[in-house]
C-alpha cells in the first residue's frame, strides 16, 4: 500500500467518524471495519428503499456491500454466506405475512452466525431474529413495542420514537417495530433502550458469531421522513447504526 492511499483511507475513515462526534451523542462508538463482504437481503420480504438504506450504512463503514435474494445475482444460500462477513436484513412488512419467504433460510443463516458471521436486522430484521415465528438468534424474543405499557407510539403507522441510546436522547424513524425480551446473557450489551425501558437495540452473541439488532430505523434518510409527513430529525441516525453494525463486528469472534 503506498503513503498516499494510506493517507486517502485514514482521512476518509475520520469522516466517517466525524458525524457522530460532531453530533456529541454515542460515546464508546466504535472504530469502523474496513473489509469484508456484507449481504443485504433485498427481495419481497424487504420493503423498497430498505435494502438501499442499509447498503449505504455498510458501505460507508468500508465494507464491500452486495445484494442477496431470490432474483438477486448472488442467491441466499450457504454458499454466497460463507463468502460473507455479515448478513443484514432490512425492514419489511408484516412478520406472519413474510416469515414464508424468509423460513426456507432459516437454516442456512443460523448455520452462518453460530460459526462466526454477523448478522445485522433493523425492525423487521429484529423481528425475524426472535423466535415467533423467527430464526430463533435471540436469547429470548421480540414483541411489538407499541403494545407496551407506557409506549411512546400506540399505532403502527411511520411516526418518531424517542430512545436513549448509550445513554443520550435521540429521536428516530419507526414503524411499528420490536422490542426485545431477553436474558441477561453473557455478552450482551443494550445499547438503546425506548422510553418505557424496554431494550431497542442491542448486541449479542450467538454461537461464535454476533446478532445486532434494532426496533427503529436509524439507518433511515431525510426523505424516509419527508415521504411520511414527518419532519427529519436532526441529527440523523445513520451515527447510530453504524455503532450498531461496528459494534457487532468488533465482537465477533470473542464468543464461542
Amino acid at each position: 500500500m503506498t503513503d498516499n492511499l494510506a493517507d486517502g483511507l485514514l482521512s476518509g475513515l475520520r469522516r466517517l467518524l466525524r458525524p457522530a462526534e460532531d453530533a456529541g451523542t454515542t460515546p464508546g462508538f466504535t472504530a469502523p471495519a474496513t473489509d469484508g463482504l456484507a449481504l443485504v437481503y433485498r427481495g419481497p420480504a424487504a420493503s423498497p428503499g430498505c435494502p438501499e438504506s442499509v447498503a449505504e450504512v455498510l458501505g460507508s463503514l468500508g465494507l464491500e456491500v452486495a445484494f442477496t435474494g431470490p432474483k438477486e445475482r448472488l442467491r441466499l444460500e450457504p454458499g454466497t454466506l460463507g463468502q460473507a462477513v455479515l448478513y443484514a436484513q432490512p425492514g419489511g412488512d408484516d412478520l406472519d405475512e413474510t416469515w414464508p419467504h424468509m423460513s426456507p433460510y432459516k437454516k442456512a443463516i443460523k448455520s452462518f452466525v453460530r460459526e462466526g458471521g454477523v448478522y445485522i436486522g433493523f425492525c423487521l430484521g429484529g423481528y425475524l431474529a426472535g423466535r415467533g415465528p423467527g430464526f430463533k438468534l435471540l436469547p429470548g424474543d421480540t414483541d411489538q413495542y407499541i403494545v407496551t405499557k407506557g409506549a411512546q407510539v400506540r399505532h403502527d403507522s411511520d411516526a418518531i420514537v424517542d430512545v436513549e441510546w448509550r445513554g443520550c436522547h435521540r429521536q428516530l424513524y419507526f414503524q411499528d417495530g420490536p422490542y426485545f425480551d431477553v436474558e441477561d446473557v453473557p455478552g450482551l450489551d443494550v445499547l438503546a433502550r425506548y422510553g418505557n425501558g424496554w431494550p431497542a437495540a442491542l448486541v449479542v452473541p450467538y454461537g461464535a458469531g454476533v446478532v445486532g439488532v434494532s426496533g427503529p430505523h436509524p439507518e433511515a434518510t431525510a426523505d424516509w421522513f419527508t415521504d411520511a409527513g414527518l419532519r427529519p430529525v436532526r441529527p440523523g441516525g445513520e451515527d447510530l447504526a453504524r455503532d450498531l453494525i461496528a459494534t457487532a463486528l468488533a465482537r465477533r469472534g470473542q464468543s464461542s
